[in-house]
């Protein structure tokens, strides 16, 4: 597993370049932690069906209580 990010600097989407991180800190309730579980079970599931052809999938496309939240996508490992 990697994990990725970068700052909200006001940069284009052609300048973003994600970091990979060596810590993540995540603030949640417990009610967002449950459906962040759900979210990512239904990721593996759904990498599982889809096999290589699998992209990815942004939490808030999933969870609109989640839209203005930091971006959290799931994708596969290389």
């Amino acid at each position: 597993m990697k994990l990725y990010g970068y700052a909200d600097e006001g940069l284009s989407a052609e300048d973003i370049a994600p970091s990979e991180l060596a810590e993540v800190t995540l603030s949640a309730t417990s009610t967002e932690l449950l459906q962040m579980a759900d979210f990512l079970v239904f990721c593996s599931r759904e990498m599982e069906r889809i096999g290589p052809e699998y992209g990815h999938i942004h939490l808030s496309d999933r969870l609109k209580e989640f839209r203005n939240s930091p971006h959290f996508v799931v994708t596969t490992s290389s």
